[in-house]
């Protein structure tokens, strides 16, 4: 089976502007030389501005949808985004439970860009108890984070993002990636924990406008650079490059925010190939 690419299973929700959700891990995935699997959690009405309505999809029909082509394809790679209820997430820990040696790369999508929640309070405490003990790699931003590890009974101020990633790594998860977007910061700092402490700190330059799905680029990215068998330090970091590319070729189109333009490999070479034709054409 050389000749296959390497399959990764995507539990998501879908995203009509093509810009985050689903459609953004499939590109993402197939971009980068994986084939994406997709397990669709729950439907969105969204544009680029914002999310207005949420209709998750019945726990028995996601597990369904995993179940038939666990059974029938080899996945080497989970990746979970948007799950949508309590019952989607106790079902989804339920499947992947039955796979332990596959990788499980977690992005807990928590609200959208324009702050519109996803994920109240009980779906965030069953995030807690059921997925991130069994995650491979969390990539929460600063804000996920902090309230993925908020302690309202012990907590009097937000915990610093170490502290976070302390928290969440106590819970099981073997690696925790947080992200600096929202940090008030010259530069967007990544960092990457495991329980020995930082792994690593990679900084990005901050470019101007907000991106539609960068989060979900991220995840799916890293999710594919496991899928291809590189270890995780060298996973994460290509993975970054990957996802700062696409914003960096980014374009905007609708009112709201960029979408990260996960194609933008191809489209320098149509660029190049365009040029040179140009030059073989007037010499």
């Amino acid at each position: 089976m050389s000749d296959v690419p390497p399959i990764v299973l995507v539990f998501s929700a879908t995203d009509p502007t093509g810009g985050a959700g689903m459609q953004a891990d499939v590109l993402t995935l197939a971009s980068m030389g994986c084939h994406p699997l997709s397990v669709i959690t729950a439907i969105t009405v969204q544009d680029t501005m914002g999310v207005d309505d949420l209709l998750p999809m019945d726990a028995d029909w996601i597990a369904d949808q995993a179940r038939c082509v666990l059974e029938d394809m080899p996945v080497v790679a989970f990746k979970i985004g948007l799950i949508g209820s309590v019952d989607n997430v106790a079902v989804i820990a339920e499947v992947v439970s039955d796979y332990p040696e596959i990788p499980l790369i977690l992005d807990p999508v928590l609200s959208s860009g324009r702050g519109d929640e996803l994920a109240n309070e009980e779906i965030v405490a069953a995030m807690r108890e059921l997925l991130i003990p069994q995650t491979t790699i969390i990539t929460p931003n600063s804000l996920e984070a902090r309230r993925l590890c908020w302690r309202e009974r012990d907590d009097k101020e937000e915990p610093e993002l170490a502290e976070c990633a302390k928290r969440l790594i106590a819970s099981g998860c073997e690696y925790v990636l947080i992200t600096g977007t929202h940090e008030n910061t010259p530069q967007v700092i990544n960092t990457l924990y495991s329980e020995s402490g930082i792994e690593s700190s990679e900084c990005w330059p901050r470019l101007a406008g907000t991106y539609h799905g960068s989060g979900c680029t991220l995840a799916s990215a890293i999710a594919a650079t496991i899928a291809n068998g590189l270890p995780m330090l060298e996973a994460v970091k290509d993975a970054q490059d990957y996802t700062w590319q696409t914003l960096k070729a980014g374009f905007r189109a609708g009112m709201g925010q960029y979408i990260p333009d996960r194609l933008f490999w191809a489209r320098e070479e149509d660029k190049s190939e365009s040029i040179v034709s140009l030059n073989k054409q007037t010499q």
